[in-house]
């Protein structure tokens, strides 16, 4: 099991105990959310903690043979949360039952709130009193698993999130507002680059928006708490709470104050920030426009009253807002309705003063299903106050509903490798074309490094892997065990099994001669790879090298998938049909064993090989629409699209209006490996529907007494 398979295992598991457990509680979802959100902010200070400690550690000053006591400052530089003892994790999991869990847990959010200004009277304690001691315990311990201890990397930063994403999934708090799913908000943050400076934002839910803009800037090596400073809006209460959490397990602090926007600028930042970043409320009919006519946020004037004086639309306040809090420099990126970009009348009106000041940059269409509570559609808007001088009249339009990864039946998101593919095309728009070679380059020996784990992958004892070999190998061992018996029926009497033993043999001979060709190619093409200069025109030749490598993969898959179909169905043949089971010549246990080896060290060869092919499909995207490696119109997917054009089409913003429509894809090019994985997908989100309808229909009729 990959490292990423064994995280979203971890993450369901603990997800599905946790939510149990709500039965043993006196608390409805969305009252259960809370406390278990304390327990993993808990949970996930303590990993963050311990990860950067032996550093903290080794840094303190020594003076006569002693060192200091560690402080809440030596953590803040790591990006990390300092716990006292009793705030520690391992230590409430080491609780009796004879211990008051609920006092303990009230103590350790109490002395987190002591160091922590920011974190008083923020964290849960009171709703602990509400659980049994017992339930207290295991979700202590469900929330502390020994996988989660063997897992690499921010870990349990993807499981906060996680929990957050399944409790706005329940809609368990205010429509599940309080959270923008991370690929939007890694794209958004991404596209604006906040190395440093003010970062407002002014429908702040959860605070992704300001983690986000703090993981951009330790990727350049660099101290966010140091780089940025956080402001944030937000209406409601709990949410301010779950925010502050949030950024406070990350090592960060910022100032989140309570505030109806529409109404209230409690930072008074107009003009003063140099980020903005937001996913307001969409489409909000109940604005008071009598009180926001005068509103010096509104540059652009209202865009729109109803006969009962309020404004029609909210959209265009929110990108009023955004706008008037830049300064001169000063760049918002914000997710808003796909409505916004084409509405009419008075909304059209504010467009078009928008787009005659020249400082929308970029949209980017997103496709519907990419929210956990809502299924629109939706556009990522970029303004920016200081665009170079040649692209003032132009806007990068960038239609990326065609690109998506189906996580759940219902819910999308972008691939990591999707995500740079977008931002690519961002980084040639802006003549960042070192960067597009980088990630070109990066994709290409990714393939190379994949195809090399094929022979050489080291597992977590440091032993070294050759998982093809394994695979042939394990074959080898089957086919020997079966052998004894098989040999012993006369091929004249049961033609069937000679023409299934002939079938194999001849498949087990040609996928052992294959593997031993690929892995001289492998070695080939690392020599070639070795030779290159890292250039956008050897990178072309090298795509075409590695391309051989990829397709030698795919074909591979599919031998090893088809070698697997061939074993067994001769296995089948001796047992259901011929009566192996009975015969002293077939070691049941054994052969039993040997299948599974078969089949475990088959799916680990399989997942192996596709990666070679997946991030040599990454090369080929993006040489396929950028060969020359500068910004062009793709059709389907990117077009600069100048003022005239916009003003042509009623300033419309849509993206889809302009860069037309994709050329359709040959039949060679259709991945039926995404195919059937999204039909898995499919499959196991109805099973997962029926199985809950099912409990829900028992309940109904346990209720009616049936």
């Amino acid at each position: 099991m990959s490292q990423l398979e064994n995280i979203e295992a971890i993450e369901k598991r603990l997800w599905g105990a946790a939510d149990t457990l709500r039965a043993n509680s006196n608390y409805a979802s969305n009252e259960y959310f809370m406390p278990v959100m304390g327990l993993i902010f808990l949970r996930h200070a303590y990993s963050r903690f311990l990860a950067v400690k032996d550093d903290v550690i080794a840094l303190l000053p020594t003076r006569g043979g002693r060192t200091r006591e560690l402080t809440k400052e030596d953590f803040s530089q790591k990006s990390a949360i300092f716990l006292r003892e009793i705030a520690q994790f391992d230590y409430l999991v080491a609780l009796k039952d004879s211990d008051d869990r609920a006092r303990a847990i009230i103590d350790a959010m109490e002395s987190i709130e002591a160091d922590y200004e920011s974190l008083r009277g923020v964290l849960p304690k009171s709703e602990y009193q509400e659980l049994d001691n017992d339930v207290l315990g295991q979700l202590l311990r469900t929330l502390n698993p020994e996988a989660l201890k063997r897992a690499s990397g921010d870990i349990f930063g993807r499981i906060y999130e996680y929990f957050l994403t399944q409790f706005a999934d329940q809609k368990a708090h205010d429509g599940g507002e309080f959270f923008t799913p991370v690929s939007l908000v890694s794209l958004i943050a991404n596209v604006l680059e906040p190395k440093d400076g003010t970062v407002l934002d002014p429908a702040c839910g959860s605070g992704g928006m300001f983690v986000q803009s703090a993981h951009f800037v330790e990727q350049l090596h660099a101290n966010p708490s140091e780089r940025l400073t956080f402001y944030g809006m937000e209406k409601n209460p709990t949410t301010i709470r779950l925010a502050k959490m949030n950024l406070a397990v990350h090592g960060l602090e910022g100032d989140i104050q309570k505030a109806i926007t529409y109404y209230e600028d409690p930072h008074n930042l107009r003009g003063k920030a140099d980020f903005v970043m937001a996913n307001p409320p969409f489409n909000v009919d109940e604005v008071d426009a009598d009180k926001v006519k005068n509103d010096p946020r509104l540059p652009f004037g209202l865009p729109g009253v109803n006969k009962n004086e309020k404004v029609s639309n909210g959209n265009y306040l929110w990108i009023s807002y955004f706008y008037s809090y830049l300064n001169d420099h000063g760049r918002a990126g914000f997710v808003m309705s796909s409505q916004a970009s084409s509405a009419g009348r008075d909304e059209a009106e504010v467009r078009r003063k928008l787009v005659e000041t020249g400082d929308v940059d970029v949209m980017i269409a997103i496709r519907s299903n990419f929210f956990y509570t809502r299924t629109v559609p939706c556009e990522l808007w970029f303004l920016n106050r200081a665009k170079p001088e040649e692209h003032q009249d132009k806007v990068l339009m960038i239609d990326a509903r065609n690109i998506y990864r189906k996580v759940t039946r219902k819910i999308y998101d972008f691939s990591p490798e999707q995500l740079q593919n977008l931002l690519a095309i961002v980084w040639l728009y802006r003549g960042e074309n070192d960067r597009f070679v980088d990630l070109l380059t990066s994709y290409l020996h990714r393939t190379l490094v994949e195809a090399s784990h094929c022979y050489f992958l080291r597992d977590k004892e440091d032993n070294e892997i050759d998982l093809l070999r394994e695979y042939v190998s394990a074959l080898q061992d089957l086919r020997e065990r079966i052998h004894p018996f098989a040999s012993s029926v006369s091929a004249s009497d049961v033609p069937k099994l000679a023409d299934a033993r002939s079938e194999f043999e001849s498949a087990f001979a040609t996928l052992s001669e294959d593997v031993t060709q690929f892995f001289h190619l492998m070695m080939k093409k690392d020599r070639l790879w070795g030779e290159q200069k890292f250039n956008l025109q050897s990178l072309k030749e090298a795509e075409k090298h590695m391309g051989e490598l990829a397709q030698q993969s795919r074909d591979l898959v599919k031998q090893t998938d088809y070698v697997n179909k061939l074993v067994n169905r001769l296995t089948d043949l001796c047992e259901k049909e011929l009566g192996a089971k009975d015969s002293s010549l077939w070691i049941n246990g054994e052969i039993n064993r040997a299948k599974k080896v078969v089949e475990s060290t088959r799916h680990e060869a399989v997942e192996q090989l596709k990666l070679v092919r997946y991030y040599y499909r990454q090369a080929e995207w993006l040489l396929e629409r950028f060969p020359d490696g500068e910004c062009r119109d793709v059709p389907g997917l990117v077009k600069l699209v100048g003022r005239e054009e916009i003003q042509a089409n009623n300033w419309s913003l849509t993206p889809g209006r302009y860069v037309g429509v994709a050329p359709e894809e040959q039949d060679e090019d259709f991945d039926f490996e995404e195919a059937l994985r999204e039909i898995h997908v499919e499959l196991e989100g109805l099973n997962d529907e029926a199985n809950d309808l099912a409990v829900k229909i028992r309940y109904n009729f346990e209720g009616l007494g049936l």
